[in-house]
């Protein structure tokens, strides 16, 4: 044995010792992990539906009012006075985001929709008509759900004088 040998035995030893530590350390974390994911999650199964790209959709269905009360202008100098909304899933975060992001594209559709409408056609307006183009309009800008009817509330035209 040489003395110049220890020197080197030595850091051989510190680093073994080093490696042993990391690894005890790195196999408790996953012991740790393992033991902590099973109790938080407790006993159920995994299913499929967790890994659903589309969220389970429940009864709490509401009323999305956000355009609020349209007020446009028409070709004629009239005003058309109009409130729409339509039933949407709440615990459809993603879609509600959506939807409340989307409010001025709607209000703007809305708008260009019953400008295009010459005065005669604004008279004897075919209610059912509107609402199925503005919902096609609607339906085109959107990318994470679909709105399936539309309710006006408050149609009045107001004729200028």
């Amino acid at each position: 044995m040489n003395i110049t040998d220890l020197p080197q035995k030595r850091a051989h030893r510190i680093i073994y010792i080093t490696l042993l530590l990391i690894i005890g350390l790195l196999i408790i974390s996953l012991i740790t992990g393992t033991i902590f994911g099973l109790a938080r999650r407790g006993n159920e199964p995994v299913t499929a539906n967790q890994f659903q790209a589309e969220p389970v959709q429940t009864d709490d269905i509401r009323i999305f009012s956000g355009l609020g009360r349209l007020r446009i202008t028409l070709a004629n100098s009239s005003i058309l006075i109009l409130s729409i909304s339509f039933p949407y899933y709440a615990d459809d975060t993603a879609f509600t985001e959506e939807l409340a992001a989307k409010v001025n594209d709607f209000k703007l559709f809305a708008e260009e929709y019953f400008q295009s409408l010459d005065a005669q056609a604004l008279i004897h307006i075919d209610e059912e008509a509107a609402k199925q183009e503005i919902l096609r309009r609607f339906n085109n800008n959107l990318r994470l759900g679909r709105i399936n009817v539309l309710y006006f509330h408050d149609l009045m035209i107001i004729e200028a004088l």
